[in-house]
């Protein structure tokens, strides 16, 4: 200061005098009564930081009566009047109840107001919202209100933007009348977003002119499209996905919207038909979802002329024909999904430079892999499994691919070579995946591997190999894959023992390694700690006990140590697993009775157990049976195990008979419970409290020495669909209360000594001979012996008036057959799948696509849905 010349010391001194005096000379412009109920509506609500999603730092912590309220975070005046006229705290992490006595509603004059992305979850949106009456933009969204949305909300006149998007763990409804009142009342309406919303209703035909932005996504709309909607002039956003009851078509000429359009969602929506020319209009696009829509047909060369498109997604379709290589050279493309279709022929070389995600899985493309796809140097994901590529790939092929995360090329017929005499350290490694440094996954299941099993680079979280000819042992260094979620080898030559250090990997939730040549015992010291969910070691060549040290894995769904040598006594103590569903022993060398210790929660989710083809005795364990509480209850919300992650990959698998033949099903957890304790050497009679699992949908106690009558109470297994109780000592006639049985498709009781009459009606008009053989006491149809007063002739009558009912019941055998054994690998992948489409009336062409993109949509919403939070941020103002 005393270096400084008189003029610039005068200076500042007139500058600080200049601002004291116009500070202290300026009123505050907040109104008391705003303040006042602003304060009164912070008391309310409470900050949970570990709700935080965008915001690190808390409007209201600024809110106090010292400061201006019109200065306040979020909160805008009028400055002419000092009413506050816009209200933002989205995305505070504020937690609290807004009910209609709120001190949030004094604030009359608003015109803005954004409460999304809170929780209001204890809250229902209030009619009092339809007194704002100078309300031109509204946000609830993703805020965790719930109930009925009030009819009131259509009085807000003068709004302009509404947006009332919920989470899929809260519901909200709003009536169908109040829907059409809302879209007739509201003529100045540009964005309407009631994504997730339960309306029930057709789609009105007139709309507002104004419409920039219309998503009515998973709404559980039905009926028709109607086309005025693709002719909104300046509509930039429609999003009408996930409403599977919907069908549409698209106009055949120009749309109006055309030059306006950004962004096109109808995954979902019955479209059915082929992709019109009319779509190259669409010049503006820049991202086109038509999943899951029916459509059929080639793609049109039109689209080439989208050369805005980032996102292009025709997923799960029936498309067919080559795939036209103007697709690859869009020049703004960087994600391509066109999995699960028919398209067919070679792949014509990519030129695009822009693509960072490519998905091309399950079609019938063929040839060699383009040596375009060398070029691809931003790629990321690359799935080109479940085709029918064929020829040498040498290791070098995916050299220069420095940003591929997700690799996969499982079930083609592709041989790998190493021609190029790339320098590695591998043994023999098949794919050179050390230059991979950032990939994750990598999918080579189902090809034509052989040699050692190559080791990806330390970054594999997901690692899926198996269906190869790889031999060998395990190298040991697959420990060092620290980050290691997934590993799949099943289905290979693999020998030599189960590496210890593979229970290091703290992070494995998934092993599986069914089906190889392993030798050697279950290692006892695993310390897998609890993320293992699922460990399938089925069909090896194991020795000795099941170790104790299984019963540490909390987390653990699915066991199955079926087809090997151990030799134990059943290992009760595995009932300790809360969240266990499936356990297979079956095919080893257990022994003794099975006893239940006196203690609750024994096996509280179990809902698959198999022990058949051991040499267990004595009576079946009715203790046991007491415990299963999840067979004991038919539970319509049952899921299988998810893994969150791998992208919808990996999916559990299980040998089981089923329809009387042995198979491998996949994703069954949720559709079949299982008990299984055929070819031992059980005896005593069947106790009744198996009647009270009335989830099972397979029993199988044959082959053993059971004796005494069938229990009515089994009748009362209404889900059964294969009941076996062949190869014992039975006596007695067969319960009348079998009749009742309508699901039961295969019913075997042959090779006892059973007598009487087989009762007749619903199920047993579909039963053959074989069921009733080696019972030579039993008479009635389909037997040629009568009872009573039957004759041969009769029985005859009644067969003839049967033939329909029994060429339905020929064909369903015949399905099954061939949806069990039409597999030259013996393997019935899709079984269930198949089952519930069937059970469910759902059509065919969607069970081959449901699982892959369930998954993918999932993981996708959330980014889709802050992509358009902050699309309508950008064009708030539109």
């Amino acid at each position: 200061m005393l270096n400084m010349g008189y003029g610039q010391f005068s200076f500042l001194l007139f500058v600080c005098f200049c601002q004291f005096s116009f500070s202290s000379s300026i009123p505050h412009l907040c109104r008391k009564d705003q303040s006042s109920a602003l304060l009164k509506f912070k008391k309310t609500l409470t900050v949970d930081p570990s709700l935080v999603l965008c915001n690190f730092y808390y409007y209201t912590s600024s809110w106090n009566m010292s400061i201006d309220c019109c200065s306040w975070d979020g909160v805008i005046c009028d400055e002419m009047t000092g009413y506050v006229i816009e209200l933002d705290l989205s995305c505070n992490s504020l937690v609290g109840k807004i009910d209609s006595i709120s001190s949030l509603f004094q604030l009359s004059h608003l015109e803005r107001l954004d409460l999304s992305e809170n929780n209001f979850s204890s809250s229902h949106i209030s009619p009092e919202f339809g007194k704002f009456s100078s309300l031109t933009h509204l946000d609830l969204s993703w805020a965790d209100f719930s109930g009925q949305i009030p009819s009131e909300i259509s009085h807000l006149s003068k709004l302009q933007s509404l947006v009332l998007s919920t989470s899929y763990s809260t519901v909200q409804r709003l009536a169908a009348h109040d829907f059409r009142l809302l879209l007739q009342n509201l003529t100045l309406l540009r964005v309407l977003d009631l994504t997730g919303v339960s309306i029930s209703s057709t789609i009105p035909l007139n709309f507002s002119s104004h419409f920039t932005m219309l998503v009515l996504e998973q709404s559980e709309l039905y009926g028709v499209i109607p086309e005025s909607i693709f002719h909104l002039p300046k509509l930039k956003m429609l999003d009408l996905s996930s409403n599977y009851q919907l069908s549409g078509y698209f106009p055949k000429t120009k749309w109006n919207s055309s030059a306006s359009l950004i962004h096109l969602n109808l995954l979902g929506v019955n479209i059915s038909g082929n992709l019109p020319e009319s779509l190259g209009y669409l010049t503006s696009l820049n991202t086109l979802f038509l999943a899951l829509c029916n459509i059929w047909g080639p793609i049109p060369e039109s689209l080439s002329n989208l050369t805005h498109i980032e996102y292009l997604f025709l997923a799960g379709n029936f498309l067919n024909g080559t795939i036209p290589s103007s697709i690859f050279s869009l020049p703004s493309l960087t994600n391509l999904e066109l999995s699960n279709n028919h398209f067919s022929g070679q792949l014509e070389d990519i030129k695009s430079n822009s693509l960072l995600s490519i998905d091309l899985g399950y079609n019938q493309l063929q040839g060699h892999l383009p040596k375009s796809i060398q070029n691809l140097v931003n790629v990321t994901n690359l799935d080109l499994s479940f085709n029918n590529f064929s020829g040498s790939v040498d290791v070098s092929f995916f050299l220069d691919l420095k940003h591929l995360s997700s690799l996969g090329l499982s079930y083609n017929s592709i041989s790998f070579t190493n021609e190029n005499k790339v320098n590695f350290t591998l043994p023999e490694s098949l794919v050179y995946l050390h230059h991979f440094q950032s990939l994750e996954t990598i999918d080579l299941r189902s090809n034509s591997l052989q040699g050692s099993l190559p080791i990806p680079p330390n970054t594999t979280r997901f690692f899926f190999i198996s269906e190869n000819n790889l031999s060998g042992e395990i190298p040991s260094s697959i420990c060092n894959l620290t980050s290691l979620g997934m590993l799949d080898l099943a289905r290979n030559n693999l020998k030599g023992a189960i590496l210890q250090c593979l229970g290091n990997i703290s992070s494995l939730r998934v092993l599986d390694m069914h089906h190889n040549s392993l030798t050697g015992t279950l290692p006892t010291t695993f310390r897998f700690g609890s993320s293992l969910r699922s460990l399938n070691l089925h069909g090896n060549k194991l020795e000795g006990k099941v170790p104790q040290s299984l019963s540490n894995y909390k987390e653990l769904q699915v066991l199955d140590l079926g087809h090997n040598h151990l030799n134990d006594t059943f290992p009760m103590w595995l009932g300790t697993l809360p969240k266990l569903q499936v356990l297979s022993l079956r095919s080893n060398e257990l022994h003794g009775s099975i006893r239940t210790p006196m203690i609750e929660n024994i096996f509280p989710n179990l809902r698959m157990l198999d022990l058949s083809s051991n040499a267990f005795t004595e009576n079946l364990p009715t203790g046991l049976f007491q415990h299963l509480k999840s067979m004991r209850t038919i539970d319509q919300t049952m899921n299988a195990p998810r893994y969150e992650g791998a992208d919808g990959y990996y999916q559990d698998s299980v040998a089981v008979v089923s329809k009387g033949f042995e198979c491998e099903i996949v994703r069954i957890l949720y559709l079949y419970t299982v008990i299984d304790l055929s070819s031992n050497k059980f005896g005593g009679q069947i106790p009744s409290i198996m009647g009270e699992l009335i989830a099972v949908h397979i029993l199988n106690i044959s082959h053993n020495g059971l004796k005494g009558h069938i229990p009515p109470s089994l009748g009362s297994l209404s889900l059964v669909e294969s009941l076996d109780l062949s190869s014992n000592h039975l006596v007695g006639e067969i319960p009348a209360q079998f009749a009742s049985l309508t699901s039961l498709e295969v019913f075997n009781l042959s090779y006892n000594h059973l007598e009487g009459c087989i009762p007749q009606g619903n199920q047993f008009q579909t039963f053959e001979n074989n069921s009733y053989e080696g019972n030579d006491g039993l008479c009635g149809l389909p037997l040629s012996k009568g009872c009573g007063n039957d004759s041969v002739s009769e029985t005859n009558d009644t067969v003839s008036g049967l033939d329909d009912e029994e060429s339905n019941s020929e064909f369903l055998n015949d399905f099954w057959k061939g949806a069990l054994m039409g597999y030259g690998s013996g393997l019935c992948i899709g079984l269930s799948i198949i089952y519930f489409m069937i059970s469910t009336g759902k059509p065919m062409w969607l069970a081959r696509i449901i699982v892959e993109l369930e998954h993918k949509i999932m993981m996708g919403r959330r980014k889709k849905q802050r992509r358009q939070r902050n699309y309508r941020k950008r064009n708030n103002q539109l």
